[in-house]
């Protein structure tokens, strides 16, 4: 069946990962989780230490742990020149330990006051902790428990249900290693199941099983090596996960909305410059049905990063998708612009290229954004500009953000509709696709340690499909049926309109593991009356122990 070819096939990229790597390794890392609290936490201390740090480069994501904790150490240092509160110095403490085998001592994880059975929970952070000369390992359970009551549904209760394993470590400071998996149940909320049924693809999963009406389940799984080519400039990384790149809630060129996929990423550093190769074989567009192999497709993403100033980080990204039979080895190179490669093979590919940017002032604000240009017939691009103010008007851990997005009719789709800017039915960067106009604003407080409040608003407009025309939004489609070849509008079509606001706390009893309470109101509607409005209002509650919390508040 085609979900144990999947679980085959993500175990032999992970075990040939393994052989490959053993054989060259001489230095390794481990990275943040993405959507980790860490980020923001990083975000934040960037901005108030008035200095963009050359070893972070929070612009490309996952992060580096060994980064990340020297950066830590440096803050901490600097905590009383730069004003730190207390919650400040808090969660840097609780990422030093939660990632203590950095520390300059290798022994940075807080010890427990009352481990299990002298075994188990040594550390705070870790259920089982094994640290040696030459061996480090961390094994931890994985727990994901939510409940959910959607209000004028008749199909509560609604609940996510995940339980597995992590394990991470390093091998004779030579090879560093990261690999976890999930068995899921989740039967989520009605425009979620809607997108899922219509899409044919669960927001973040792969393969995925259907037991009954709008109930999904999926195995997850990940994990990759890490060595250094060049000891502290060059590493190479081996797996199967998500990417980020950009500084805000959203990313233009890759986000980590859609599934995993198996990849392999060359890190350079020299000074401030930082470039990144990264490589991704994905699943085509397809259509659920008997057991078969599933089309496949290839991106390879280039993105060059420099802190221009100490306050200003200037980046240009390349990218381009094309299908086995487009597949050229120069595509492998990783210095070149593939236009040049498309042009000379003739190949049906899809390129982007564009830039980005991250500017902080005053040690409490924060100014980024994205511009990417696709190529193709008519105006096809994407705009993003945000903003973040730390400490707002003096007030200790009070943070809002606020962010624009607009992405053309059109952007991301191809002539040929397998080398469309998607992942496993799912879009590969902004998750509307495209022909729409977005803005979010954030607020985030941390009024105690432990306890952290997000107050999360967003409102969009979107253009629709009427009938069989493609006015430009489903990105899944040729360009060969648009319905306009040039001078397209700012939004195509009749124009879908979605408003959203959702309150979430969550407070963290013990390292990594977090009880959750919120509510979230969304309401959709067309102005023209081409559809009736459709509002969803629901509440819910969880535990989780090294989860990242799943949010609705997506789209």
């Amino acid at each position: 069946m085609e979900k144990t070819r999947q679980m085959h096939k993500k175990a032999i990229y992970l075990t040939l990962f393994y052989i490959a790597a053993s054989c060259v390794a001489k230095a390794q890392s481990t990275y943040l989780p993405i959507n980790a609290l860490d980020y923001e936490v990083l975000d934040k201390l960037e901005t108030r230490s008035g200095a963009l740090d050359s070893n972070l480069f929070l612009s490309d994501k996952p992060v580096s742990r060994k980064d990340a904790v020297n950066f830590l150490i440096e803050q901490r240092k600097n905590a009383r020149f730069n004003e730190l509160s207390k919650g400040d110095r808090s969660n840097i403490r609780r990422m030093e330990s939660i990632s203590g085998e950095w520390m300059p001592d290798g022994y940075g994880a807080i010890d427990s006051k009352l481990p299990w059975f002298h075994t188990f929970y040594v550390k705070q952070p870790d259920f089982v902790h094994v640290h040696t000369d030459d061996f480090f390992l961390v094994l931890n359970p994985i727990i994901g428990l939510t409940g959910l009551y959607e209000k004028n549904s008749s199909t509560n209760p609604l609940y996510i249900n995940s339980r597995g394993l992590e394990i991470r470590g390093r091998i004779t400071d030579k090879l560093g290693f990261y690999t976890w998996f999930t068995d899921n149940q989740e039967k989520p909320v009605s425009y979620i199941a809607n997108w899922a049924n219509a899409r044919q693809a669960v927001p973040g999963a792969d393969y995925y099983q259907a037991p009954g009406t709008n109930k999904y389940d999926y195995l997850l799984a990940g994990g990759y090596i890490d060595f250094a080519l060049i000891k502290d400039h060059i590493n190479i990384t081996f797996g199967y996960d998500r990417h980020f790149i950009g500084d805000g809630v959203r990313s233009l060129i890759v986000s980590d909305f859609a599934t995993s996929a198996p990849f392999l990423k060359i890190s350079s550093r020299l000074g401030r410059f930082r470039y990144q190769n990264l490589f991704l074989e994905l699943t085509s567009p397809y259509s659920r049905g008997t057991d078969r192999v599933l089309p496949r497709k290839y991106a390879a993403i280039h993105h060059l990063s420099v802190n221009a100033a100490k306050w200003l980080n200037l980046g240009i990204f390349e990218s381009t998708m094309f299908s086995t039979r487009d597949f050229d080895p120069g595509y492998l190179n990783p210095i070149i612009f593939y236009r040049s490669i498309e042009l000379a093979s003739g190949s049906n590919t899809n390129v982007s290229a564009g830039l980005n940017f991250k500017a902080i002032a005053l040690k409490h604000l924060q100014f980024y954004g994205q511009f990417l240009l696709n190529e193709g017939t008519g105006s096809r691009y994407g705009l993003q500009a945000g903003g973040k103010y730390f400490d707002v008007a003096g007030i200790k851990n009070l943070d809002i953000q606020g962010e624009i997005n607009y992405v053309a009719p059109y952007t991301y789709a191809a002539k040929d509709s397998s080398a469309s800017y998607t992942q496993y039915n799912q879009p590969l960067a902004h998750p509307l696709g495209a022909n729409f106009a977005e803005i979010i604003g954030i607020i985030r407080y941390q009024p105690l340690s432990h306890l952290y409040a997000t107050l999360k608003g967003m409102y969009y407009m979107q253009g629709a499909d009427t009938g069989s025309i493609n006015y430009g939004s489903d990105i899944f489609k040729s360009t060969d049926t648009r319905s306009l070849d040039y001078g397209t509008g700012f939004i195509n079509g009749s124009k879908g309109n979605c408003a959203l606001a959702n309150l979430n706390l969550s407070y963290e009893l013990r390292p990594n593991l977090f009880f959750d309470a919120g509510a979230t109101y969304r309401r959709y509607f067309y102005p023209d009356g081409m559809l009736p409005t459709v509002t969803t209002t629901y509440g819910y509650f969880g535990i989780r122990l090294n989860f990242i919390r799943r949010g609705y508040d997506i789209f």
